[in-house]
């Protein structure tokens, strides 16, 4: 009798299921979209508006290096050229031949594709710090092409670029859609076999590849997904802005973007998405301070990466989510 209240007891002691984990985060999450739906509510200007489009673009972006790195474990210097593809594939269609952003997004993602494929296949048979300064080549080989071709309007960028809608509100929630779905999108990615065949290849891919995953398609296959999710970043940031320029697509942005998933917590969802705000809204916030807010933005992170060096929101153990 005794020992059946001691099993009693000790079966009452169970931690945290892989249901409870997801409904956490799924209530995180509505959470967040909250949020992100009531702030024009709070502010309203045409600037904030702005900048919490760019804020949720920025979101987007860092969700798709999030499958590269977060998942699959690719140090990726170079992620800002699918978004630069993207841009740019959207806006020579939309200004060139005339056709609408929402007609431009299936010739976007066939090119990101193609492009994810040809940077990919030869340079996924690197790894580690090979791997980085190969993608970090390729992300300037986009921005140095797109300064000299004359249909990307050379160093000029192209301009005129039509808007999805004439209201910066409606256009704001419209990307938050957009960009909600993709997160949802990547995060279910994460939960698939394939997430589960990324996370082996990213704990040790010596290990992946005897059990038989290979690990090359695997690579190639999350590398092919965080470029489509960088190039319909891409269209959007082309309307918000009706004008790109090679400027938008320096090797700081490519940072800027790693530093997101870094700080938010690699492989985490909500980690991604609490980094990217934190990345893309603080430099706004510390604009009272002049030229001293960069300095304090910098600052700030290193104060946070020796405090939570695994990340705001890490990814619990064995678990991509």
């Amino acid at each position: 009798m005794t020992s059946a209240v001691k099993v009693r007891k000790v079966g009452t002691d169970k931690p945290p299921t892989r249901a409870s984990k997801f409904l956490q985060n799924r209530w995180a999450g509505l959470a967040g979209l909250l949020i992100a739906l009531l702030a024009p509510f709070v502010n309203a200007s045409p600037y904030a508006l702005s900048v919490m489009t760019s804020a949720a673009v920025f979101v987007m972006l860092a969700a798709g290096l999030n499958i590269v790195v977060g998942y699959c474990g690719l140090l990726d210097l170079g992620y800002v050229a699918f978004f630069a593809v993207g841009a740019y594939t959207s806006g020579v269609l939309a200004t060139r031949f005339d056709l609408p952003l929402p007609v431009t997004v299936p010739f976007v993602i066939v090119v990101t594709v193609i492009a994810g494929i040809v940077i990919g296949a030869p340079t996924l048979r690197l790894r580690s710090d090979y791997l980085a300064i190969v993608t970090l080549g390729f992300g300037e080989i986009i921005r140095i092409t797109a300064n000299n071709l004359d249909v990307t309007g050379g160093p000029s960028g192209i301009y005129g670029i039509p808007h999805l809608t004439e209201s910066p509100v409606v256009f704001y929630y419209l990307t938050v859609v957009v960009v909600s779905l993709a997160v949802v999108g990547a995060a279910r990615l994460g939960r698939s076999r394939l997430g589960r065949a990324w996370r082996f290849v990213r704990e040790d891919e010596d290990a992946a590849e005897a059990m038989g995953v290979n690990t090359y398609r695997v690579k190639l296959a999350a590398y092919i997904a965080g470029a489509v999710w960088g190039g319909l970043a891409g269209v959007l940031f082309a309307a918000h802005l009706s004008a790109i320029s090679p400027t938008s697509f320096t090797f700081l942005q490519s940072a800027l973007v790693l530093m997101a998933v870094v700080l938010g917590g690699m492989g985490s969802i909500p980690g991604v998405v609490v980094g990217a705000v934190v990345i893309s809204l603080l430099p706004e916030i510390l604009r009272d301070l002049a030229d001293y807010r960069f300095f304090l933005f910098g600052v700030l992170l290193i104060v946070v990466m020796l405090l939570r060096p695994q990340g705001l929101w890490p990814a619990r153990s064995r678990e991509v989510s």
